[in-house]
């Protein structure tokens, strides 16, 4: 499994400790398995959750499988994380989703691919590539901005990144 992202590594102890972690489309759950060791419950949402199956005996662990981009409803409901974890991913429509999901001062660790991808390979469609500064743009005004990167990354392969580690007020 591919080691945790230096991003989230460097903003995990922002999150309260103990409090709830949701891990966005988890993949392999690298991230929620980094917040489990830290003492988190965490919730892994994907919509193929074979990557994370090896956690459904765990009782910190809360397994959602469900396709964000299909028509329905938030699986989340009224739940409230002190940290959301979003890595590699980007469906524009749950951004006030997230920032509704955090419970304040929560914790959003966002870091995903830009426009200029194309150049290095997949994803290349520029539904799935932040313009610049569009996670600022998005969280600006419910988060405070603790912070942003974006650009070029060679780690741990090049593409173009944009990052953002903000808090609800």
């Amino acid at each position: 499994m591919a080691a945790p992202s230096p991003w989230i590594l460097r903003f995990a102890p922002l999150v309260l400790a103990g409090g709830p972690v949701l891990d966005l489309a988890c993949g392999g759950g690298r991230h929620g398995r980094l917040f489990l060791a830290r003492g988190h419950a965490v919730t892994f949402l994907d919509r193929d959750l074979g990557g994370v199956a090896d956690l459904a005996g765990d009782p910190a662990a809360s397994l959602i499988e469900a396709d964000l981009e299909k028509d329905g409803p938030w699986p989340l409901a009224e739940r409230q994380f002190a940290g959301i974890v979003v890595t590699n991913y980007l469906w524009r429509p749950l951004f006030p989703l997230l920032i509704a999901a955090l419970q304040p001062g929560g914790i959003l660790l966002y870091e995903t691919f830009a426009r200029g991808n194309e150049r290095f390979g997949r994803p290349g469609n520029p539904d799935f590539l932040l313009t610049p500064n569009e996670l600022f743009e998005r969280c600006k005004d419910a988060l405070e901005i603790r912070a942003f990167e974006q650009g070029p990354d060679e780690q741990p392969y090049p593409a173009m990144r944009q990052r953002i580690c903000a808090i609800k007020r």
